[in-house]
């Protein structure tokens, strides 16, 4: 824990100093790439607490787990694990939903409601407009499902939107009239339910805070002081809620940068950070743009491109470090040429790891000749944002019999899993069952749970096999009573014979899946031993539930592989990497076709080539196709004025480069695509309530596969309840059950 005489303030440089020090009042931080934001955000935070304000009073906002993960871990070492467990941090969808659960009944819900993830929401539209009798090549459930997600993050209702002549015209021009009624019938599928998508978790919130003053006024008193990181990604969901809860104390201090705001598509506003110092009276403006990441040269060509915007808050962003090697321009006779000089330029990168590299393109398509090229190489390397874990079917069927088992009502769940394995359920009866649950006001569970009561024509046997559906969810609810996620997740898949289904592929894609599922049960058993290590833990199936439903792709732990990252450039905020290169800079491509509209597209489209660019620390490489193929076409490329619009200064250019046969350098190289090996046993021991003797005493230094080296600080308890508090060197004290915790002497 630190020091009474505030040491740590030496940390800072003075632009720092001067934000973290401002604890009362509305502030904002611009903070420039590479500037330190996160330092700021943290230490702001630990000075507060320094500083007598409860711990309990702080709200900090993030947009990733990720980040939430990495202040926890920095605050907690800094001021100690309980004072960093009573902050509430985290993302605005788990905050929020954390308190929907606490105050659901005021708006209909129970404390158990189900969070619907994209595709939850797409498949649940994609029957709605199926039951309508509508053209799906019209009403394409993912268009839809964006159009509500709009309407719900502006905070327009089924009513508002009806009400709204501009709202329904439009939809009527885009020859989808009957939008309007798919949005009240999903509303009303979910509330039905007992389900909220994520959209719902920040416009419930709202809600709840404009109807309901004593709530609002309980968490206005709450949170005294709220902190919110990456304000330029708000969206005006988001900033209502924000608002209402800093309007009594105004003890808000935001921390962004206006030049890295590129998630307009997603409902983000720009005008939520630009015109921030309207909002409240006195607005204290601290500017970071000292940059530690990158050399001057990439700085420097970062700023001259970013200057060619209008709507900006002014800054100079620059460095101290080195001018390092100019930025490398590269123009080539195609896509193919552009993946094979990559390659090339790689193997010449010889003073980094691979994982020091990342390749950066505007869309998901332009990944394929690069991969191609990288592959021949036997270069290794890892897409990031193509099919996530959770997002796999055999796991998604999974997930779905494990929240039917939490919540009976989940629509979604239910229809995904009623017929998996094939059980004889077909879409007649299913179809029947949704006609019976409409026609009674039911849920589907509820429908099936009663379809005897109600006369729904079924045969005997169609009647026994859905008996025996809701018998085996029935089981399982009275089994989550008693087991922990792991347990009752490998009672299930064995049950209902999942392994068994999946094995009848003998292809390489069914064995995957079978390792899939294998992984699956790893995963809960490390979320399992992990809160089993930590005192006053929660190991039940609902909160391994919830992780994933909050969970992104880069929440999600992977093995330490030396590889290439491969990414979108929108992807890439927030990380850095020493070599980067930017491809496909042309025109149509990068910007984008679709940006040339308004300037405030335009002007994203610049900003999200600014955030390529600071994502370099020492070199940064971009480059262009003179032609590629598009819809089976040769077309011909114009350079992308982005180029152009940086400082010649700071460049290098190289015309159609010459390829010379590239070495086989990296052919030892193994290239990993599986996942995970096999199911690892979890011993018997770490499963009883055995006395246990303890090797341990207060002084010894030990180590933790997780939390790295530390020195047990006190030992207390008695028999099975026997706890070491530890200070790691790296991730402050950690409050550990002895007959669980992975220590080992040192």
């Amino acid at each position: 824990m630190l020091e009474d005489n505030k040491s740590y303030l030496n940390d800072l440089n003075d632009a720092q100093l001067s934000a973290v020090l401002k604890t009362d009042g509305p502030s904002m931080v611009i903070a420039g790439a590479g500037s330190g934001k996160t330092r700021v955000l943290t230490y702001k935070i630990v000075h507060l607490v320094n500083n007598g304000v409860d711990p309990f009073e702080i709200l900090a906002l993030t947009f990733t787990n990720k980040a939430a993960r990495e202040m926890k871990l920095r605050i907690s070492s800094m001021i100690g694990e309980s004072d960093s467990k009573s902050i509430w941090m985290g993302t605005f969808h788990s905050v929020f939903a954390k308190i929907l659960r606490f105050e659901a009944h005021k708006i209909g819900f129970t404390s158990d409601f189900t969070i619907y993830d994209t595709q939850d929401s797409e498949r649940l539209i994609s029957s709605i407009i199926k039951e309508m009798n509508l053209d799906k090549d019209v009403y394409r459930s993912k268009s839809i499902r964006n159009r509500i997600s709009t309407l719900k993050n502006n905070f327009i209702t089924v009513n508002g939107y009806f009400s709204n002549n501009e709202l329904v015209e439009s939809d009527n021009l885009s020859r989808k009239p009957e939008t309007g009624n798919i949005y009240k019938e999903y509303n009303d599928r979910l509330i039905k339910s007992n389900s909220m998508d994520f959209d719902d978790l920040l416009m419930k919130t709202n809600e709840l805070l404009n109807n309901y003053p004593e709530v609002l006024a309980k968490y206005q008193e709450k949170f005294k002081y709220i902190l919110v990181d990456e304000y330029q990604d708000t969206n005006n969901s988001q900033y209502l809620i924000v608002k209402s809860l800093s309007d009594r104390y105004q003890n808000i201090c935001v921390v962004g940068d206006d030049a890295q705001s590129i998630y307009s598509f997603r409902g983000a506003n720009i005008n939520n950070i630009i015109n921030f110092r309207n909002d409240y009276d006195d607005v204290e403006i601290f500017r970071l743009e000292q940059n530690y990441r990158s050399t001057k040269n990439i700085v420097n060509a970062a700023n001259s491109v970013i200057d060619h915007n209008k709507n900006k808050i002014d800054k100079e962003v620059w460095t101290e470090n080195d001018f390092g090697d100019k930025v490398q321009i590269s123009s080539n006779q195609s896509d193919i040429a552009e993946a094979r000089s990559i390659c090339q330029k790689i193997q010449t990168i010889n003073d980094s790891n691979l994982s020091d590299i990342a390749i950066l393109y505007r869309t998901n398509a332009q990944s394929r000749p690069i991969e191609d090229s990288l592959r021949l190489n036997k270069i290794p390397y890892r897409i990031f944002g193509g099919v996530s874990f959770y997002n796999r079917k055999e796991i998604k069927d999974i997930l779905a019999y494990l929240r039917l088992i939490i919540n009976s009502n989940d629509e979604e769940s239910l229809k995904r899993v009623i017929n998996y394995p094939a059980r004889g359920i077909g879409l007649v009866t299913i179809n029947k069952i949704i006609i019976a649950a409409q026609k009674n006001n039911l849920s589907l569970y509820d429908t099936i749970k009663k379809h005897k009561e109600l006369n729904i024509s079924f045969s005997s046997s169609v009647s026994l096999k859905l008996q025996n559906f809701i018998d085996l969810i029935e089981v399982f609810k009275i089994e989550n009573e008693k087991l922990n996620a792991f347990d009752l997740t490998k009672e299930l898949i064995n049950k209902v014979n999942i392994i068994d289904e999946l094995k009848k592929d003998e292809s390489p894609e069914g064995i995957s899946r079978v390792e899939n599922v294998q992984e699956l049960l790893n995963g809960i058993r490390d979320f399992i031993e992990d809160q089993k290590e930590i005192v006053d833990s929660n190991d039940r199936l609902s909160e391994f539930l919830s992780n994933v439903s909050l969970s992104t792709d880069f929440d999600i732990e992977h093995e330490s592989e030396d590889y290439i990252s491969l990414m979108t450039l929108h992807l890439s905020k927030g990380l850095e990497f020493k070599h980067v290169f930017i491809v496909g800079l042309e025109e149509d491509l990068f910007p984008s076709a679709l940006s040339y509209n308004t300037r405030s597209e335009l002007e994203e489209e610049r900003r999200l080539f600014y955030v390529g660019i600071t994502r370099a620390k020492q070199n940064l490489y971009l480059s262009y196709a003179n032609s590629r193929y598009r819809w089976g076409k040769l077309i011909y490329c114009e350079e992308s004025r982005f180029i152009n619009e940086i400082d010649k200064d700071y460049v290098n250019i190289t015309k159609q480069v010459d390829f010379k046969p590239i070495s086989q350098e990296f052919s030892k190289k193994k290239i990993i695509f599986k996942p995970k090996g096999n199911l690892k046993k979890i011993s018997s021991s770490a499963l009883k309530n055995s006395s246990i003797k303890i090797n341990f005493s207060e002084g010894d230094k030990v180590s933790h596969e997780k939390f790295g080296l530390g020195k047990i600080v006190k030992i207390e308890g008695l028999n099975n309840d026997v706890r070491a508090i530890v200070e790691f060197s790296k991730f402050g004290q950690k409050n550990l059950l002895l007959r669980f915790a992975k220590l080992n002497k040192v």
